[in-house]
């Protein structure tokens, strides 16, 4: 039996950390320490995800005093799937076959039109809604 649909916690911190790089944006690198201290990610793991989405063309690295993680494209064109994918390797890989497999066949379809259409700028504005919305007490 072969895994179907894999998306780890590691996926998770990763869209978490591009989301506060996102906030942060402001032409210039961001260090990684800073957003491991913003989202309390470990700065290891921040680490080993950087690396992965700067080898998959998400992120820009720049050493340094000035160093940090910049988007390689603006925020609005990176979406959850190719961060997910960056980070834990194609969503689900589904055997052909009949009967079960087909309903697993199209929750990973579902996953993958999901993610293909929420962008790292959308989180970044769900987030904000989050914040903004008011608080009732009674």
């Amino acid at each position: 039996m072969s895994t179907v649909i894999g998306i780890t916690d590691k996926s998770r911190c990763a869209v978490d950390a591009l989301t506060e790089l996102a906030r942060r944006a402001d032409g210039s690198p961001t260090p990684i320490v800073d957003i491991s201290e913003a989202r309390d990610i470990p700065l290891h793991v921040l680490e080993q995800l950087f690396a992965n989405l700067r080898r998959a063309g998400v992120l820009s690295s720049q050493r340094g005093v000035k160093g940090g993680y910049s988007f390689v494209h603006e925020p609005h064109h990176v979406t959850l799937l190719s961060v997910i994918e960056a980070v834990d390797g194609r969503l689900g890989l589904v055997e052909p076959g009949a009967g079960v497999d087909e309903v697993w066949d199209e929750a990973r379809n579902a996953l993958v039109a999901l993610f293909s259409e929420v962008t790292i700028q959308d989180m970044v504005e769900k987030e904000e809604r989050m914040t903004q919305t008011p608080m009732f007490y009674i």
